[in-house]
């Protein structure tokens, strides 16, 4: 700046003012070149930061995205064997006693219940706080938005089946049925138990309503599931393969 000044002043001694001003109109287009520079500067930093930021948010939502796809693809198999149980728990209706084999009572005793247990963490944090805002790409927000919707839909299936296993299934099954079946077969423990014990009903298991209903009902809603599953995992696979573009992931 001292430099500058000397020059100034040198020409405005000289009495050049045409030379003084068009010393001094450079000198103001080079401080604004100058400032354009560092404001530019800056915000690039400002985007840099913001992208840092964007991806730290890309892999925390990919690694979650990694695990609900693992428990997706086990749960459609467990869907999968328990509506195909569940058919051949129909078809064992109407059987004569003495027709309904080892094999049919162990598939009506073991009800088996498991309740899905979606990741959703890094979804709601995104989606709850500033950092939704740092997400360039429109198709992901879109699906960022959409996705908690159809892990709740997932969810709210699984609860009603849960309901029927634990409401209706399980207290038919305890009127009609001795758990003692439940125990293993070869353990000297249960020997009197086994043999001493109320004996099972199947029969009159399979004949009444309420168990007939209880057991379409929750086929009819281990379907309704597993077409959910099945959505939904094609939706976390589309996002997966999104966000993998954008972290440079070779998929």
């Amino acid at each position: 700046m001292t430099v500058f000044r000397k020059i100034r002043k040198k020409l405005l001694d000289s009495g050049k003012l045409k030379s003084y001003l068009t010393y001094a109109f450079g000198e103001i287009l080079l401080i604004a070149i100058g400032i354009l520079i560092a404001w530019k500067i800056n915000d690039l930093n400002e985007i840099r930061k913001n992208r840092i930021v964007e991806l730290k948010i890309y892999e925390s939502l990919y690694d979650e995205l990694d695990t609900n796809l693992k428990i997706l693809n086990t749960s459609i198999v467990k869907y999968s064997n328990t509506a195909r149980r569940l058919e051949h728990t129909m078809n064992y209706i109407g059987l004569p006693y003495d027709e309904i084999s080892i094999g049919a009572k162990d598939t009506i005793v073991h009800i088996n219940y498991t309740q899905i247990n979606l990741l959703d963490g890094a979804l709601n944090s995104v989606i709850n706080t500033t950092k939704f805002e740092l997400i360039e790409s429109d198709s992901l927000k879109s699906l960022i938005m959409n996705y908690p919707a159809e892990i709740q839909k997932l969810k709210s299936i699984d609860l009603k089946i849960k309901e029927i296993v634990l409401d209706r299934l399980q207290p038919s099954l305890e009127k009609h049925l001795a758990l003692k079946d439940m125990l293993a077969k070869e353990n000297p423990k249960y020997e009197r138990i086994k043999a001493f014990g109320e004996k099972s009903n199947y029969y009159n298991l399979l004949q009444s309503k309420d168990y007939q209903n209880s057991i379409v009902d929750r086929l009819l809603q281990t379907e309704n599931l597993l077409t959910s599953a099945k959505k939904l995992r094609n939706r976390t696979q589309v996002m997966s393969k999104k966000l993998g573009e954008e972290l440079g992931y070779s998929l």
